[in-house]
């Protein structure tokens, strides 16, 4: 079987994690749309993505025509000289319209607009690393209630396994079959196993609570998870993978390439600028006795602002947006290296699980086996008491680390998904259950509008508070 067929094969092991699935359970796809849906984290990236957007715009209306107005109205207070005449208004109405068209800035609209659209996409691609870290969050969480009742379950069998034996020790103390010594340590058992069980509960309380946290509603009778699908076969595979699809990675090469813009919208600081406008004016001095009293005028021309010296500003900030280049050069390829060192520990956490599974399994079956063996022996006076419980113990702890191989192995799985760029909404299919959010539609809205008076609605929240979610507890429900 190929590699890719052996993990499949053990991931689906571990999806089966411990019991059958109850009726009417939560499955995993359930908890990743709640999330998807409601989470604040996302919903926030989303927003702070429409903000990005605007930048486009934004820019670009540095390059379009502007139009403004004047009205002054003025009014006489105070004469040095009297006027006799009545020629000179005491009050007077004044009012222009002015039309200006850029028409060369050096280059900086152009580069400023190239960089928000870079930015733009940068953005989209750090929505989709945040999409998929939630997710990440999402499947841990699932996971961990699932591992921890697990190990609450077994606990608890545990605990009552351990008060038959301390029962069945003190009736053989009773009649003289055992010591007091033997009672005792069967009494320390269930006592340690008895505090085991209370920490198994709190641990599955905080678990449930932050299955709470992230996706927005209190887990119920969560379901095993299905297998993970395109898992690559080994680390190369992955690694080839996600040089390719990962969002970090993409949304810093985006980063690096608008750094660049800047350098040119800083240089272009030291250029020329020519604009064309035109003016009308209009003048009225009210309350004259003079004819003809009002009087229009109309002008146009062009302008051109040519910079001499400011200082050194343009060249510093040259070299500022330079270094900011160089900076995100660096931070691409640094987060290139976290890339590939994130793909390949989780192949090897993957790994690693698989391998945890295979060989407890097998250590489950043997310490199932050797409990029976000791206990049988008992009977016939060739085991001890102390014996029974070591085996039972051994037992307890083969289990609780088979389940958590299989939840580790999960979680390895899901990371392994996301580090490549293959856990996100769409590979998930989540846009089987609605409308998956697309950041592209509302750049599309917003990048040609050029009108000042155009609104949106006031926001409100998209995700949903928790404080009404009841107070989670360590019990498993009767089935």
């Amino acid at each position: 079987m190929p590699a890719g067929g052996r993990k499949l094969a053990l991931l689906a092991g571990a999806a089966a994690l411990l019991s059958p699935a109850p009726v009417l359970a939560d499955t995993l796809k359930d908890a990743l749309l709640g999330a998807y849906q409601t989470n604040p984290t996302l919903q926030a990236a989303r927003a702070n993505q429409r903000a990005t957007d605007e930048n486009v715009p934004i820019n670009r209306a540095s390059g379009l025509p502007s139009v403004s107005g004047t009205a002054t109205y003025t009014e006489q207070l105070k004469e040095t000289t009297p006027d006799p005449t009545g020629l000179f208004a005491d009050r007077s109405l004044a009012g222009s319209l002015t039309l200006s068209v850029p028409v060369y800035s050096g280059g900086s609209v152009r580069n400023s607009v190239n960089a928000a659209e870079t930015r733009v996409k940068a953005g989209q691609a750090s929505l989709r690393a945040t999409e998929s870290s939630v997710f990440s969050q999402t499947v841990t969480a699932y996971m961990d209630v699932i591992l921890n009742e697990a190990i609450v379950s077994l606990s608890a069998n545990n605990v009552d396994v351990l008060s038959v034996n301390l029962q069945a020790t003190k009736d053989r103390f009773e009649i003289g079959d055992l010591t007091r010594t033997d009672v005792a340590q069967s009494e320390s058992r269930l006592a340690l196993a008895q505090g085991d069980l209370r920490t198994a509960r709190a641990n599955l309380s905080a678990a449930r609570e932050r299955y709470i946290q992230i996706v927005g509603k209190p887990p119920e009778n969560l379901e095993a998870p299905p297998p993970l699908p395109g898992l690559p076969g080994s680390p190369q595979e992955a690694v080839t993978i996600a040089l390719d699809n990962n969002p970090d990675l993409i949304a810093a090469r985006d980063a690096s390439n608008a750094a660049r813009y800047d350098i040119e919208v800083a240089g272009a600081g030291r250029l020329p600028k020519l604009e064309v406008f035109t003016s009308g004016t209009y003048s009225d001095p009210l309350g004259t006795v003079t004819n003809g009293t009002s009087a229009t005028g109309a002008s146009a021309g062009v302008r051109a602002t040519i910079p001499l010296f400011q200082g050194g500003r343009p060249a510093a900030q040259e070299r500022q947006a330079q270094a900011r280049s160089a900076a995100a050069l660096e931070q691409e390829i640094g987060t290139e290296r976290g890339v590939i060192s994130q793909v390949r520990a989780a192949f090897s956490s993957l790994e690693a699980a698989n391998s945890i599974i295979a060989s407890t399994q097998t250590a489950v079956s043997a310490a199932e086996l050797s409990l029976e063996g000791v206990r049988a022996e008992n009977t016939v006076g060739n085991r001890t008491i102390l014996e029974i419980l070591n085996a039972e113990q051994e037992l307890l702890s083969a289990r609780v680390q088979l389940v958590t191989a299989r939840r580790n192995a999960y979680v390895a799985g899901f990371t392994l998904l996301a580090a490549i760029g293959r856990a996100e909404a769409r590979d998930l299919g989540l846009g089987d259950e609605g409308v998956l959010y697309d950041p592209q539609v509302n750049y599309d809205r917003v990048k040609g509008k050029i009108w000042d008076w155009s609104f949106d609605p006031d926001p409100v929240a998209q995700s949903t508070r928790t404080v009404d979610t009841p107070t989670q507890d360590g019990e498993i429900p009767k089935q």
